[in-house]
């Protein structure tokens, strides 16, 4: 009598990890239909990917974010937090708040910007920076919404520091209001805003897209400053992907390969998102150790063994069931016990850089249930 708990084949793991990561960059798509549009939407894709991202780089930030976050970079590199720390769930520790998606979103209002004129002293330009937000979904909840600029001055020498003002621009001639003003001591270092709670309300949803306009002038007379890059770096937590961990990741490695006979537990199993054609788009990691479960729940090896996940009473019930009448009831079978998350940096369809957090994507210990 075949066994109900048959190991799945490296066909079978793969197309369940089509579905839970984004798709492919292939041509302009419509979302395909079913489950799979359904998943594309929870992961914050609601439309299939269009064509190769265009090339830039990565900002350092992002980097930073992801070696902090994914569990396996953080084994594979130098630790970045102290051994036995377990990372909060659903939080952004080097950012000190809550989320579990990070999006790097450049100024859509560059390539339309006309080149400066010279300007003279009291009479520097405003530009208009616009965001496009629509990736966003409604169930998100913004935690943080910095806009980061990088402005180039005129002078060698910096006046007595700048004002910077940040207004909701308007379609027409008329101007919005006034959503922040703020000292700018110096220009050597990027300028930093944070619009959460002057652009939108903390708890409301992002808009479909932001429009600003920044003016930059000196305290003192001097020449006008040139902004050279705009770009905001939006945090926000939905609660569908947010799930607790229970305790922190074990360091034992997974089993290679070995018989199906032997006793239940992890086995190796990588995923290089270049086999699956991803890799144009996805930036890191290059892959991930998914691994899966195998091995037999029968006696004695439905008893775990010291530091083992414990076994189900009910698993071990009907392992001494099946041992006294083996008609009477089927082995229990060997499952996850403990997964744990990764996170993934890659390129939206708007060629934006996100970080995404996906939990119960590694199995890291297994069990009979």
């Amino acid at each position: 009598m075949p066994s109900p708990c048959r190991r799945p084949g490296r066909r079978v793991l793969f197309l369940l990890l089509a579905l839970m990561l984004p798709s492919p960059p292939l041509a302009r798509a419509p979302a395909p239909p079913g489950p799979a549009a359904t998943l594309l939407q929870a992961l914050g894709l609601p439309d299939a990917h269009r064509g190769a991202p265009t090339p830039r780089p990565v900002p350092p930030v992002m980097w930073r974010l992801f070696r902090h976050r994914d569990p396996q970079e953080a084994r594979v590199g130098p630790r970045r937090t102290p051994q036995g720390t377990t990372l909060r769930p659903c939080h952004m520790e080097e950012l000190g708040v809550a989320g579990n998606i990070v999006r790097h979103i450049s100024d859509r209002g560059a390539p339309t910007r006309p080149p400066e004129p010279a300007w003279a002293s009291g009479q520097c330009p405003e530009w208009t920076v616009v965001f496009d937000l629509s990736a966003v979904e409604p169930a998100e909840r913004p935690s943080r919404a910095r806009l980061e600029m990088r402005f180039a001055a005129a002078a060698a020498e910096e006046p007595a520091g700048w004002e910077l003002s940040v207004t909701q621009a308007a379609e027409g001639a008329v101007a919005g209001p006034v959503l922040l003003r703020q000292v700018v001591p110096t220009l050597t270092v990027p300028v930093r805003a944070e619009l959460l709670g002057a652009a939108w309300a903390h708890n409301a949803s992002a808009p479909r897209s932001l429009r600003l306009a920044l003016a930059l002038r000196p305290r003192a007379p001097a020449a006008c400053a040139h902004l050279a890059e705009a770009s905001l770096l939006l945090v926000t937590l939905d609660p569908r992907l947010c799930h607790p961990l229970a305790r922190p990741r074990r360091e034992a490695e997974p089993s290679v390969g070995g018989s199906p006979g032997g006793a239940c537990r992890t086995r190796r199993l990588y995923v290089s998102f270049r086999e699956v054609g991803w890799h144009r788009w996805v930036i890191a990691p290059r892959g991930f150790l998914a691994n899966y479960c195998q091995g037999q729940c029968s006696l004695p090896a439905a008893l775990s063994g010291p530091g083992g996940t414990p076994p189900l009473n009910h698993a071990v019930l009907r392992a001494l069931m099946h041992a006294a009448a083996p008609g009477a009831a089927g082995l229990p079978c060997c499952v996850p016990a403990r997964l744990s998350p990764i996170s993934v940096l890659f390129f939206d369809n708007s060629d934006n850089v996100v970080l995404r957090h996906y939990e119960d994507m590694v199995v890291d210990e297994c069990g009979c249930r």
